[in-house]
């Protein structure tokens, strides 16, 4: 699901004063943009399964085509919220609320998120799990940051995807969204890099077990500025918050209005 998380990380951005791999608007270009792409990333400091990674990626034409169809976002917030099925979600949501309720308190305890946030931002993402994608996450946001249509927003996505496979966290084969978000709330994996949480202990981070994905989530609206306690509606204080997990206004509105009844 896209828009785009905004919040990433300067960190992950190109030397000053180094230029970019040239884009492309075809996928003609693409092997040789990779050549050059691998030069940046090792400057990056992108490893050697990283960079096979790299290597090993696929112009993606499906995430192309998604890219150039994203008409959900264009709905009214009434059309949004039923095309995607916020009714479903909010029941959905509640009984899983009701189920595990000391896993979602611990959650608000340590990051102040509250539970209908984090679960509405997983329903709507990928039917709490249903669906995580079928696309290859490096081949997806690599052929993104190729793309002349934003290539500057995702080259430190991809930069961060190739890291994640030195860190073990993803392997080139490793499925996710059509715009490179992967796992069960849909990091893009620059974004995954910064606030991924290791909530399980188990010495690595994996944003395909619900455990790890939700304390990351509620990690990443934390450190974007989340204020325990206080309201998540329009014109409310966390609501600019939730404009940093996805740009589209439609989904911002229709995250709250979930939240709120979720967690009501």
């Amino acid at each position: 699901m896209s828009l785009f998380r905004l919040a990433f990380v300067a960190m992950l951005s190109l030397p000053v004063g180094l230029e970019a791999a040239t884009c492309g608007n075809t996928g003609a270009g693409f092997e040789t943009w990779k050549t050059d792409f691998a030069q940046e990333a090792r400057r990056a400091g992108v490893g050697t399964a990283g960079l096979q990674a790299l290597s090993q990626a696929q112009y993606a034409t499906r995430t192309i085509a998604a890219d150039r169809n994203q008409k959900s976002f264009r709905y009214s917030l009434d059309k949004f919220m039923q095309v995607r099925g916020a009714d479903t979600i909010v029941a959905q949501g509640r009984k899983r609320k009701a189920r595990n309720p000391d896993f979602y308190a611990a959650l608000e305890r340590q990051y102040g998120v509250p539970a209908g946030i984090l679960i509405a931002i997983h329903g709507m993402e990928t039917a709490f799990g249903g669906f995580m994608g079928d696309s290859q996450v490096v081949s997806a946001i690599t052929t993104l940051a190729y793309d002349c249509r934003r290539s500057d927003f995702f080259r430190p996505h991809a930069i961060g995807a190739l890291k994640l496979v030195d860190q073990g966290t993803l392997t080139s084969g490793t499925l996710g969204a059509r715009h490179g978000e992967l796992g069960h709330t849909q990091f893009l994996p620059g974004n995954a890099l910064v606030y991924g949480v290791d909530a399980t202990g188990d010495g690595r981070v994996d944003f395909y077990n619900i455990t790890d994905a939700l304390a990351s989530t509620a990690n990443f609206l934390r450190q974007n500025g989340w204020k325990p306690g206080r309201g998540y509606q329009v014109g409310e204080p966390n609501f600019a918050v939730i404009q940093q997990w996805n740009a589209a206004g439609v989904y911002q509105k229709a995250i709250a209005i979930m939240a709120a009844r979720i967690d009501g």
